[in-house]
């Protein structure tokens, strides 16, 4: 099989690095995008400024790679958009690689040559065949290895609490976005200016969508922000602050905490929707699981993360943990359930190795369905592939990564157990590993809905 290419599925961030360690290891890369340039799905988000600065978003066989063309490296200190992360440095590696890079070629499918997934003969012996849907019809790769780094951009997950889409979320599909708003847009801007808008998430997207919308609403206000957590109580939701690692994701939580006690935002804590209908005058009345209805609001921007599209990859077998639908060995490093703090292991080739030889997944993809994915744990990653790839597992196995904590200790807060205390109130059962937290004096609390407690 080595006479074959190392398929690389998605030219992002870590799909490239990937292109970039396999030329220095003088592998045959083809890297396979199904957008029409590099970083695509950055390109998406183009507005919104990355917590990491330069100096941890450029892998470093990329960067050799570039050096020979005049590629100017940007300032490591400066922390960029995404939109200065797609043209000051994928698109141009991008260029860098050339021919290999293919734009336009969605891959449909994997399958080793010849045998579905039930066949046990042959499965270490032949080579992987990738279909592709591309502009002129379709094409057929035949590949030593495969590599997806497709992320999970295209698959954000629903508003519905039980994941999937609430009912009538569908037929309500003009007035919900799944991103956060560019209100630097006009068209975006007069979308939500003076409007009710509800933000679905705990995350940094919604942090971000937080931040911004009360923005619009200095200026504009008539424009009203209700915030829906799913958790029971605001708790850690702004991160660690000052004791983060990555000081502009703290900073951003210090907005976010600051923006939502601003007078614009209604917090409805242990809302986990149900289902949504049109009201009169157009406004979409939500409902949750336990049966409280929201006042009508305008538009919903839901922010609640995202998930792997695996359907292209139902002829390979895998490996997944049930949960996070991510490698097996992977998911306890990373599950959002017990990790907040940054204290993601060290991996690489050994826990994300699959049952189908020379096949994995990497980058946002590895992580399955949990959040907070850095660009250096995708690097670091494909370094550990193509290292394997190559025969090298000494290197290989010497992942070494050191990882920012986010000062916020305990579990992310999934879904909050909560503990009745001498005051007939709830409080956050998981809050004690920082200390307490004032989640819910901090922000103005939507009463009716702090209890009875969500389990």
């Amino acid at each position: 099989m080595n006479g074959h290419p190392v398929v690389v599925v998605g030219a992002g961030p870590v799909g490239l690095a990937a292109a970039a360690e396999l030329v220095e290891r003088g592998m045959d890369p083809v890297v396979l995008e199904a957008g029409e340039r590099a970083g695509s799905a950055v390109a998406q988000w183009h507005h919104v400024r990355l917590f990491s600065p330069w100096a941890e978003l450029i892998d470093p066989a990329a960067e050799r790679l570039l050096r020979p063309t005049g590629w100017q490296r940007p300032d490591p200190a400066t922390y960029p958009t995404g939109a200065d992360w797609a043209t000051r440095y994928l698109q141009p590696l991008a260029a860098a690689l050339g021919e290999r890079v293919r734009f336009n070629a969605r891959v449909v499918g994997v399958a080793r040559r010849g045998r579905d997934r039930l066949v046990d003969a042959g499965r270490a012996t032949e080579p992987l065949f990738v279909h592709v849907a591309t502009e002129e019809g379709g094409d057929r790769i035949t590949a030593q290895a495969v590599i997806d780094a497709s992320g999970t951009w295209s698959t954000p997950n629903p508003l519905g609490g039980d994941g999937l889409p609430a009912l009538g979320e569908h037929a309500a599909a003009e007035q919900i976005s799944y991103r956060v708003p560019d209100l630097a847009d006009a068209a975006v801007r007069a979308r939500y200016a003076g409007k009710r808008v509800a933000i679905a998430g705990s995350g940094h997207s919604a942090l971000t969508a937080l931040v911004a919308l009360v923005g619009l609403a200095d200026e504009h206000p008539d424009t009203q922000v209700v915030w829906l957590l799913r958790r029971g109580a605001v708790g850690n939701v702004f991160g660690g602050g000052d004791a983060d690692q990555l000081p502009a994701r703290g900073a951003l939580g210090e907005r976010a905490k600051a923006a939502a006690q601003a007078g614009h935002v209604q917090t409805v804590t242990g809302f986990r929707t149900a289902s949504m209908e049109r009201a009169d005058g157009g406004g979409l009345v939500l409902e949750s699981f336990d049966g409280h209805r929201l006042d009508p609001v305008d538009e919903v921007v839901v922010l609640t993360g995202f998930r792997p599209d695996l359907s292209w990859l139902s002829e390979v077998r895998l490996d997944l943990d049930p949960v996070l639908q991510s490698p097996r060995q992977l998911a306890p490093l990373i599950d959002p359930n017990v990790h907040s703090c940054g204290s993601v292991y060290p991996h690489g080739v050994n826990e994300l190795a699959q049952p189908e030889p020379n096949l994995y997944l990497a980058g946002m993809k590895s992580y399955g369905r949990a959040p907070t994915f850095l660009a250096m744990t995708g690097y670091e990653q494909v370094r550990s592939i193509v290292a394997s790839l190559a025969g090298d597992q000494a290197s290989a196995d010497r992942v070494e990564l050191v990882l920012p904590e986010t000062g916020v200790c305990g579990g992310a807060g999934l879904f909050d157990e909560t503990t009745a205390t001498s005051a007939g109130t709830t409080a956050d059962a998981g809050a004690g590993c920082c200390g307490p937290t004032n989640g819910p004096a901090d922000v103005a609390i939507e009463p009716a809905l702090t209890a009875p407690a969500v389990r």
